[in-house]
C-alpha cells in the first residue's frame, strides 16, 4: 500500500533532531498533511490521551521518533525512567496505530542496542547475542522490545511496522550544550571559543554563552567568571583538551540524510521486502490447520507457521558503513572553524567503546546509500551553528 500524498501522518518527536528532519522531509517529497504534538499538548506515556489523539485524527501512517534520551551520565542516574517511559511510548503509540487501522508504521531505535562486544561491523543478525553496555542497558531493552513489537505485529497481523536503528547522527537543530552534547558539537563549540578567546572576540563570546550558558554562566558574566567555567570544559586561549586518547573510532550520519533514510523506509519498504516475497505471502495471508495459506484471510497469525521457521532481526541499520577517529574528527573541526591553536587529548580520562561501525548492506539492498560525507558535514555543521548565533 502507497501512501498518497494527502495521507495523513503522524510524526511523534517532531520537534527533535530526527523527527524534524523527518518532517521537513515529507514536507519536501510533497506529503503537507502532517500531524504533530509537541510533549506538552500530548503525553506519549498517557495511554488514553494517545487514544484520543487517534480517535481525533486518525493518521494513515505514523513515524515513532519521540523517546525519553540522554547520555551515560543521565542512563546510570534514571534507569527506571529511561526503560518505564519508552516502552510505555512505545506501548501506546504502537497499541493504538493498529487498534486505528494504521498499516504503515516506522520506529526509529538506536544502534546502542546491540551487544557490547558486538563483532564489527555491527549486522542486524547480531543482535542478542550477547550481553548488553550496562550504562545504557535500560534504554537499548526499550528500543529492543519496540523493534520486536513491530516484527511481531506484522508475523500476526500483515502490517508494515518497519524498524530502522540510526548510528551516531549530528546535523540542524543539535544539541551544543556542554553538559550534555554528543561528541561531535561539544568537540566543535570548545574549538570555536577557544579560537574567540584568543581573537579577544568578547562580543561574540558574550553571544554565545548568552544562547548557550553554561553551568548557568552566561554572557552576563565577567571575563575571568566566563574563562573558568570554560576551562572546566578543556576550553582555553587557544588550547582546547579532549577526553580520552583520540584513538576510538565511530562512524557519524548527517541528521538529514537520516531523515531521507527514514522516508524512503516508511514510503518504499514493505515488510515483505526485509524477509522475502513467498514468507510473507504466507504470513500475511494466514494459514488453516492442514498448513492451507487462506487467501481471505489478511489477519494471520504468521509466527505460528512452523515451516516458515524463525524470523528476527527484521529491522534495518541506517548509517554509512565508514568510520574515522575522535582525532581525525578533531582535525576536520579545527579545519572548519579555522582554529590556529592545539587539540591536546588527555588519556586519563575515558575513551568508551574502542570501535562502533554498523553494517548497512540491508540498507544498501533496500535502494539507499548515504549522501553527506563527514568531511563536508563537519563544515555544514559549523555554518548551522554561527547561524543560531545570529540575531541574539
Amino acid at each position: 500500500m502507497m501512501l498518497n500524498k494527502d495521507a495523513k501522518i503522524y510524526v511523534a518527536g517532531h520537534r527533535g533532531l530526527v523527527g524534524s528532519a523527518i518532517w521537513n522531509n515529507l514536507k519536501q517529497r510533497g506529503y503537507t498533511n502532517l500531524v504533530g504534538r509537541t510533549h506538552a499538548e500530548l503525553d506519549l506515556c498517557n495511554q488514553l490521551a494517545v487514544r484520543h489523539f487517534f480517535d481525533e485524527e486518525r493518521p494513515e501512517a505514523v513515524v515513532l521518533a519521540a523517546a525519553f534520551v540522554g547520555g551515560i551520565m543521565a542512563n546510570s542516574l534514571y534507569r527506571a525512567d529511561f526503560i518505564m517511559q519508552n516502552m510505555k511510548m512505545q506501548c501506546n503509540v504502537i497499541g493504538e496505530a493498529y487498534a486505528h487501522g494504521v498499516q504503515r508504521l516506522l520506529f526509529l531505535g538506536s544502534t546502542c542496542i546491540y551487544p557490547k562486544n558486538a563483532p564489527q561491523p555491527m549486522k542486524e543478525d547480531c543482535l542478542l547475542t550477547s550481553p548488553l553496555e550496562y550504562t545504557n542497558e535500560e534504554y537499548a531493552i526499550a528500543k529492543i522490545a519496540g523493534l520486536k513489537m513491530c516484527e511481531s505485529y506484522n508475523l500476526q497481523y500483515g502490517t508494515n511496522y518497519i524498524a530502522v536503528m540510526p548510528t551516531n547522527l549530528y546535523g540542524p537543530n543539535d544539541n551544543f550544550h556542554l553538559e550534555n552534547s554528543h561528541v561531535m558539537p561539544a568537540m566543535m563549540r570548545k574549538v570555536y571559543l577557544a579560537k574567540l578567546i584568543h581573537d579577544n572576540d568578547w562580543q561574540a563570546i558574550r553571544v554565545d554563552m548568552n544562547k548557550r550558558p553554561v553551568e548557568g554562566v552566561n554572557g552576563q558574566y565577567s571575563n575571568d567568571e566566563i574563562k573558568t567555567v570554560l576551562a572546566k570544559y578543556g576550553i582555553h586561549d587557544n588550547k582546547v583538551v579532549l577526553w580520552g586518547t583520540g584513538k576510538p573510532l565511530r562512524e557519524f550520519l548527517w541528521s538529514e540524510d537520516m531523515a531521507d533514510a527514514s522516508v524512503h523506509v516508511l514510503l518504499n519498504v514493505d515488510f515483505a521486502d526485509i524477509i522475502g516475497i513467498e514468507k510473507y505471502s504466507s504470513v500475511h495471508y494466514g494459514a488453516k490447520a492442514d498448513g492451507v495459506v487462506d487467501r481471505n484471510h489478511s489477519e494471520g497469525r504468521g509466527g505460528a507457521i512452523p515451516q516458515l521457521g524463525e524470523i528476527r532481526n527484521c529491522h534495518i541499520n541506517v548509517g554509512t558503513g565508514k568510520e574515522l577517529t575522535i582525532r581525525e574528527l578533531s582535525e576536520l573541526v579545527v579545519k572548519a572553524v579555522g582554529f590556529e591553536g592545539t587539540v591536546e587529548f588527555d588519556a586519563s580520562k575515558p575513551d568508551g567503546t574502542p570501535r562502533k561501525l554498523i553494517d548497512v548492506e540491508k540498507l544498501h539492498s533496500l535502494g539507499w546509500r548515504h549522501k553527506v560525507e563527514i568531511e563536508d558535514g563537519v563544515k555544514m555543521l559549523f555554518d548551522w551553528y554561527k547561524n543560531s548565533l545570529k540575531n541574539e
